[in-house]
């Protein structure tokens, strides 16, 4: 068990510092824009914002390949874009209209393709865990060369079925990466309140679980760290615990106030550890890209979504008939 090493960011080049700029920067502005037409009642139900967390996902895409599998809980919307799924798509569904990923059958909580092996979005804590040990031994019974992205929360990391999921992964040596995604308060309750051992890395360890930590706010410690746990799982060795420690800027869910943390505390995550910011910091100092080139970015970004969110008001809603599809009985 250990800490997962910082990147040599020298190795860096600008056309990929360009790039994870550009994929967190759509997530933040999709998610802001999700927020807002959540609030204009266009989106119904609950609604989990990821602003905050946009490196954990781009940095572990970059180090999945074609073939991979990928599940998550209700915090779903990001993942299905840093994978390269359409934002129109995503945004149509969270809208619950025809033209969205799952028909609008899904919601903002229970997004699915095929295309990607996206397999949700799950409502229910931890319920995703052993899906994703499921998805890990079928794609080790097919020959495939490929890892199982499983993706929870530091709440879920409490709950018993992830630790029925360890051993069997252990015990079959599955290509499962268990991400944890420590954003250090599960709903309302902080990491102090919840946990005993704060260390999830180490929670694989009774069942002989590789494990690391790594600082979920800069995307290439999370770029590297991801590429270990791959290529630990790639080579037959089973399943690998990636804890990344990341803090969400807004409440659980929509209707969360977050009382529980002070301003002070959001505003000095936001000022001194803010993911975007890092990597727009080493595009400005190495003169990879210009002040002007940034907010020609974010201007390209802000017309993306703003074509999503007017997609998806656009798009019919699903035919009754729909519900009566997809269904096993």
């Amino acid at each position: 068990m250990a800490k997962a090493k910082k990147t040599a960011k020298a190795n860096i080049s600008a056309e990929e510092l360009q790039k994870y700029y550009r994929e967190m920067l759509l997530i933040r502005r999709f998610e802001e824009k999700a927020g807002q037409l959540y609030g204009m009642g266009h989106i119904g139900g609950f609604c989990h914002l990821y602003i905050g967390q946009e490196a954990v996902v781009v940095g572990l895409e970059a180090a999945a390949k074609e073939g991979d599998s990928r599940l998550t809980s209700y915090r779903d919307h990001a993942h299905m874009l840093a994978c390269g799924l359409d934002p129109k798509g995503v945004m149509a569904e969270l809208t619950g209209r025809k033209d969205g990923l799952s028909k609008g059958k899904g919601g903002s909580m229970h997004m699915f393709s095929k295309e990607k092996r996206f397999y949700g979005g799950h409502g229910i804590v931890a319920a995703q865990v052993p899906i994703g040990a499921g998805l890990a031994l079928a794609n080790k019974y097919r020959g495939e060369d490929t890892v199982s992205f499983t993706y929870f929360g530091d709440g879920a990391a409490n709950q018993g079925q992830v630790y029925e999921s360890f051993n069997m992964a252990a015990l079959w040596k599955l290509p499962v990466i268990f991400v944890i995604e420590n954003n250090r308060y599960a709903m309302g309750t902080s990491l102090q309140r919840a946990a005993s051992t704060p260390d999830f890395y180490s929670r694989g360890e009774a069942f002989g679980i590789a494990g690391a930590v790594v600082d979920g706010m800069d995307v290439l410690a999370v770029k590297a760290a991801g590429e270990l746990a791959v290529e630990h799982c790639r080579s037959g060795k089973g399943p690998f615990v990636l804890e990344v420690t990341t803090y969400r800027y807004r409440g659980h869910s929509m209707s969360d106030p977050a009382r529980y943390r002070s301003k002070e505390e959001v505003k000095n995550i936001k000022d001194n550890q803010d993911p975007i910011d890092m990597i727009k910091e080493m595009l400005l100092q190495g003169s990879h890209s210009t002040l002007d080139d940034l907010k020609a970015i974010d201007k390209e970004i802000k017309k993306i979504v703003q074509e999503s969110a007017d997609f998806a008001i656009a798009s019919p809603e699903p035919d009754a008939n729909e519900l009566y599809t997809d269904i096993l009985v």
